[in-house]
């Protein structure tokens, strides 16, 4: 059996650095490197999902900050436009692109400089949010909008997506990936919703016997988000990498957009039978979760199941769906409890082929 490969530690990467080997500007940077990897996995159990949103309380500190620094210069901008309404588009536009300059600039240190976990989701939130409001301030017309014709909000929705875009491939910060699906999403029932005119409910965008297509498009959207997601899992079995992390979000995402339109569809029902069969549903998700080792996809799903249950059918009034929401709780808990144990079985039983090198190794 061949030795595992050994670790490099700081006296190494010190003793390369008097050799000549690495400089200390490269030493630094490998250094920041391993501590960003190693990250929150260094205390995760074998078999466990990787997960944080920030590394300790400084990192908090700068998001309070980030946070503060935002209200106050939205409060500069406001006072900016009030000044001259008369020019208050252009004045916008001016302001979004000097606050995107702005977020820019502070990615370029606390990300790629300080690799910051929390700090960098919190700015690419800002800059995508900055892109959608500036640009549609751009392209919208508001008289169409006050009509509720959208249609001058597609180019900018898909503007919006492109800018974030270009923020991930500079930054790489995962989460960007989950703003880029929603918005994707958000920009199609735009343009399903424009062209097959205003649905008559909300239920109507996601019931799959509604007309217009928004259904399917949510659908299709979702399984799209989910390929994704499986492709950057299977390039990153062993989830050591960005790639891995950019999977998890797009998890997130891909779920709630799949189990979205399949649950209100038959909750649209209203039957005893159609209860069964989203029952039936998750279980299904749950072999296709534990398969693919992400908890993330699982729980997106069943969570947004319940927040629809209890939305549409208060517990109180009928007894059916609070048994219903308790199974679900008991069937989480338990896999939770047993997960490494069922996906050992179900990955041995089932007939992967060669999808099995893409997946996680089993503990």
């Amino acid at each position: 059996m061949a030795e595992p490969p050994a670790e490099i530690g700081t006296d190494d990467i010190r003793a390369a650095v008097a050799s000549g080997l690495l400089s200390e500007r490269q030493a630094a940077a490998l250094t920041a490197l391993a501590h960003s990897r190693r990250g929150a996995r260094e205390d995760l159990a074998a078999g466990d999902e990787p997960f944080e949103l920030f590394r300790g309380f400084n990192e908090i500190f700068i998001m309070v900050g980030l946070s503060i620094l935002a209200a106050g210069w939205i409060g500069i901008a406001a006072w900016w436009v009030y000044d001259d309404l008369t020019v208050w588009k252009s004045s916008l536009v001016t302001i979004c692109s000097i606050t995107a300059a702005l977020i820019w600039l502070l990615s370029e240190y606390f990300i790629r400089i300080r690799r910051m976990v929390g700090p960098a989701i919190l700015l690419t939130i800002f800059f995508a949010a900055n892109a959608v409001f500036g640009l549609a301030q751009w392209h919208a017309q508001v008289f169409m909008l006050a009509q509720e014709d959208y249609s001058s909000l597609i180019l900018p929705g898909f503007l919006a997506v492109a800018a974030t875009g270009v923020f991930w491939l500079r930054f790489k910060v995962p989460f960007a990936m989950a703003l880029i699906a929603l918005g994707l999403f958000a920009t199609a029932l735009l343009i399903a919703a424009t062209s097959a005119g205003k649905p008559q409910s909300v239920t109507e965008l996601f019931v799959l016997s509604g007309q217009g297509g928004f259904a399917w498009v949510t659908l299709a959207l979702g399984l799209a988000t989910f390929v994704v997601a499986m492709l950057f899992d299977g390039s990153d079995p062993h989830r050591v990498t960005r790639r891995a992390a950019q999977g998890f979000w797009l998890h997130l995402v891909a779920a709630p957009m799949i189990i979205n339109t399949v649950a209100l569809s038959l909750l649209d029902r209203g039957t005893v039978a159609a209860q069964w069969q989203i029952l039936a549903m998750m279980v299904l998700f749950a072999v296709v979760a534990v398969v693919i080792d992400r908890r993330s996809f699982l729980l997106a799903a069943i969570s947004y199941v319940v927040s629809v249950i209890v939305a549409l059918n208060p517990l109180t009034e009928d007894i059916a769906f609070a048994a219903l929401i308790l199974a679900l709780g008991l069937f989480l808990v338990l896999l939770g409890a047993f997960w490494a144990r069922i996906r050992g079985a179900l990955v041995a039983v089932l007939p992967l082929g060669g999808l099995r090198r893409r997946l996680p190794p089993i503990h």
